[in-house]
């Protein structure tokens, strides 16, 4: 089926292969190269609709939204123009996290705007509840983890979201990645609406945000990126509860969300529920490191007030020196960390290899790393895998950010969605390796071998290609410069990032 978008078509379903709308006579193909398959919502603002790219191998499909201004007049108008166009800047900017969607399009039809991403296939956080209820401590706290460092990610470039909610975080199906959806900022400033009190997202002039989860800051337009913060603490609620926030009573002098009477959770973890819930900005989290912190230190809150008190500095000197110098770790991190590292040494244990714990450890094997991988981890940054078989290995949706692969053999393994911005994989065996919406920014790929492999999608940004092997590599969609290309090899099989295939 083809569908039309045109806003008054009574009719706007039409046959697989229809170019013009049978009922209305509008163009259905957007830019002759967009098929429309139906609608995924409406708004007073326009609509979202799945489509599918004719234009490259396999029709991949994506997502179009449709901002259509209620006004003719020429000033208005080219303040929405204006805005359009920054907020297809802005998730040009960030849209290449492999948590994010990315944009791939933006085009202006007969004044109205169209902004093209990747679609994401899996169900909303709001869904998941409805469908199994209510998550438990240790799940909400997997959840953090997961989102924390996105936000993180968002914020270092200037950006608030503004409008964090279950609805709005999406568990991917091909990965089970949690990605972040719906900025929503293309719609700011252009026309404010009447705000309800519904659970749709409500916008002013200046604001934007969901009754409930936008703090009041937020509601009186000044955000912060504590704002986000607290729409994730509003959400770690929701995901305890299965009740949205309106649903929930507050505190008649505070303001405060009384969530306590709807749940039980451990006191450390309550803390900090009640920190990001803050109706005080400069009392709440002021950045997501800080709750990721705090969350890492509470398995080891009863090790440390136990040893504290008997602790001297030379003892605490020696055990620190194990301990990789994370930048601004507070204190009682770092002293968890050496209480930890001496329980290790005591039992002769060897922990497994994750991100958030980021202390020296025996080199990884190839053993070593599928356990991690089978068992849930997923963050194996800075890690050494070099010249370790990886032959077939299954690693979706995992985090490599600055991890080593020198010489490593990655032939047929499944490295999909993954984040590999900034690692080593100079003269890596990636022969037929899928790396489908992989995140490779500035990644080292010298005399790499990536013939036959599937980069679909992929991010490359700023990596380095000198003698990289791309003959019969899958680069359709790909990011990267012409620059880049020309300094790797390709041969006619090649198919570079427009679906072709050409000679060098």
């Amino acid at each position: 089926m083809t569908y039309c978008i045109a806003p008054d078509c009574p009719q706007p379903k039409n046959a697989l292969n229809a170019r013009i709308c049978a009922t209305c006579g509008s163009k259905l193909w957007l830019r002759d190269r967009y098929r429309v398959l139906g609608a995924l919502g409406r708004g007073g603002f326009g609509a979202t609709f799945l489509a599918r790219d004719q234009s490259l191998p396999g029709h991949p499909s994506c997502v179009i939204k449709q901002l259509r201004p209620t006004t003719s007049v020429p000033s208005l108008l080219e303040m929405a123009r204006d805005l359009f166009q920054r907020e297809a800047n802005i998730l040009g900017k960030i849209g290449n996290h492999p948590q994010l969607p990315r944009l791939l399009d933006y085009f202006e039809i007969a004044q109205e705007f169209y902004l093209v991403q990747e679609y994401v296939s899996g169900s909303t956080l709001q869904k998941e509840v409805k469908l199994n209820g209510p998550f438990s401590e240790v799940r909400v706290k997997r959840f953090l983890t997961e989102i924390l460092p996105v936000v993180q990610y968002i914020h270092s470039h200037k950006i608030i979201h503004r409008d964090i909610k279950p609805a709005n975080l999406i568990r991917r199906e091909q990965d089970q990645q949690l990605v972040m959806i719906d900025f929503g900022a293309v719609k700011d400033k252009v026309r404010p609406p009447e705000i309800d009190h519904s659970d749709e997202t409500a916008l002013t002039a200046y604001a934007i945000g969901t009754p409930g989860y936008a703090p009041p800051e937020q509601m009186a337009m000044r955000p912060v990126y504590a704002s986000d913060l607290y729409a994730i603490g509003v959400t770690c609620v929701y995901l305890l509860t299965g009740r949205s926030p309106k649903d929930l009573p507050y505190d008649s002098q505070s303001g405060e969300l009384r969530w306590q009477d709807y749940t039980a959770v451990s006191s450390h973890f309550a803390k900090i529920l009640q920190k990001m819930l803050n109706i005080s900005v400069r009392d709440r989290y002021q950045m997501a490191s800080e709750i990721l912190q705090d969350l890492d230190l509470e398995p080891y809150l009863d090790s440390l007030s136990q040893n504290m008190a008997f602790a001297t500095t030379a003892s605490l000197t020696q055990e620190v020196t194990v301990v990789e110098e994370v930048p601004r770790i507070s204190p009682s991190a770092r002293m968890a960390e050496a209480i930890r590292a001496r329980q290790e040494r005591r039992t002769g244990k060897t922990t497994v290899y994750t991100g958030t714990e980021r202390r020296k450890s025996q080199k990884p094997t190839a053993q070593s790393l599928k356990e991690s991988y089978d068992k849930g981890y997923r963050d194996f940054s800075e890690q050494v895998f070099s010249q370790l078989d990886l032959h077939k290995q299954v690693l979706t949706g995992c985090r490599f950010t600055k991890s080593t692969f020198f010489k490593t053999n990655l032939s047929n393994a499944d490295l999909s969605h993954s984040n590999l911005s900034y690692a080593n994989l100079n003269q890596a065996i990636l022969k037929n390796a899928d790396l489908t919406n992989a995140y490779l920014v500035g990644a080292k790929l010298e005399n790499a071998d990536l013939r036959g492999a599937n980069l679909s999608r992929v991010t490359l940004e700023s990596a380095q290609l000198k003698d990289a092997n791309l003959c019969g590599a899958d680069l359709s969609g790909a990011t990267l410069s012409d620059t880049q290309l020309a300094m790797a090899r390709t041969n006619w099989s090649t198919i570079h990032p427009n679906g072709k295939r050409m000679f060098r």
